[in-house]
């Protein structure tokens, strides 16, 4: 005796789960999403970036920019330093005093350390707000092209 089966039994049977694998034969993936290795070496994953945030870069750029333009300020100070303990302004004024008679400018007046600093510190400001801003235009910038061209191909490898 032999028995076939009804066709309410196979109304209620489950369909196969999909399979996310190629119809190549290769394993399915695994439930967690991640590829596994093939061998022990480092896994690689092609990316792309395709779009930066103006608001991020812009952040960014002004921190960098003010520890930048913090170092313009110290590097003067250090220069300025230097080239006083080395006596360089006082041989500098002596030549030129040499040169152009006595009635020639005090150097002195022109390099002294509170212009040096103020200077500096100028420069650091102006710094500031050009770099923030390029960086930030830069950001659009790259955003257009990137829409344009699919962005940077980067691939990042597990090691």
């Amino acid at each position: 005796m032999t028995t076939t089966p009804t066709t309410a039994g196979a109304a209620t049977a489950r369909p196969a789960p999909r399979s996310t694998a190629p119809v190549t034969g290769a394993t399915p993936r695994p439930a967690t999403g991640r590829i596994p290795t093939v061998g022990g070496g480092p896994r690689r994953v092609r990316l792309a970036i395709s779009r930066v945030d103006p608001w991020s870069v812009m952040k960014l750029a002004f921190l960098l920019s003010v520890a930048i333009g913090i170092m313009i300020v110290v590097a003067a100070i250090v220069v300025w330093f230097t080239l006083d303990s080395l006596q360089v302004f006082s041989q500098l004024d002596g030549l030129i005093r040499q040169v152009a008679g006595q009635e020639s400018p005090d150097l002195l007046a022109f390099v002294s350390f509170e212009k040096t600093v103020s200077a500096a510190t100028l420069v650091g400001v102006i710094d500031v707000f050009l770099l923030t801003a390029l960086a930030t235009i830069g950001a659009f910038l790259y955003n257009i092209v990137a829409a344009l061209v699919g962005g940077v191909n980067v691939t990042m490898t597990d090691e």
